[in-house]
């Protein structure tokens, strides 16, 4: 029922979601542990949020008038990835602005051009089960995510978890590329 962009989609995106979601909530005492205050975290995740809104807008453009959908989700994974190993050189909140200011940048990369990838190879006839595997699956693994993520903080450490966090980013990077075979 899936075509085959339709599952590279949908498994990187899956293997994007357990990389990411693990740091979750653990977000809050990572930054704390750095030694951000309330308003310094709220300021890291509030740049990561704004840059992604007002990028993607920006990105989404781009990516309709140029016909490079393809390159930017990978550019964006890339990003991601970089930025995700960039996490183990965090040492002071402004490193943390600098990370989520990139992460931003990947999202806003990202975002766009798999929705609308995805869009693209759906099977229409079965349009609301396709996206209700991708939220449905995006949520389910987020979820056991940051169970695990807490699991390899509370058990090891939080280099340990950056470490783990990019090498599945890694995957999911090396996954997605793929997609860039048989541009249509």
């Amino acid at each position: 029922m899936l075509s085959k962009k339709e599952k590279i989609l949908l498994y990187s995106s899956n293997i994007w979601y357990l990389g990411e979601g693990m740091l979750g909530p653990l977000f809050a005492i990572f930054a704390d542990r750095i030694g951000g205050d309330i308003l310094e975290i709220s300021w890291a995740w509030a740049t990561y949020l704004i840059l992604t809104g007002i990028l993607v807008v920006f990105v989404g453009r781009i990516a309709d008038k140029k016909k490079i959908k393809e390159k930017l989700l990978v550019v964006g994974y890339v990003l991601n990835t970089l930025f995700t190993f960039g996490y183990l050189f965090v040492s002071v909140p402004i490193h943390l602005f600098f990370i989520q200011a990139g992460l931003g940048v990947a999202a806003a990369l990202s975002i766009p051009t798999w929705d609308s990838l995805y869009s693209k190879y759906e099977d229409r006839r079965h349009a609301a089960y396709t996206w209700g595997l991708a939220m449905g699956e995006a949520s389910l693994i987020t979820g056991f995510a940051i169970i695990l993520g807490g699991l390899i903080v509370n058990y090891f450490s939080f280099k340990v978890l950056f470490i783990t966090m990019g090498i599945i980013q890694l995957i999911s990077t090396i996954i997605i590329i793929r997609i860039l075979r048989d541009i249509e």
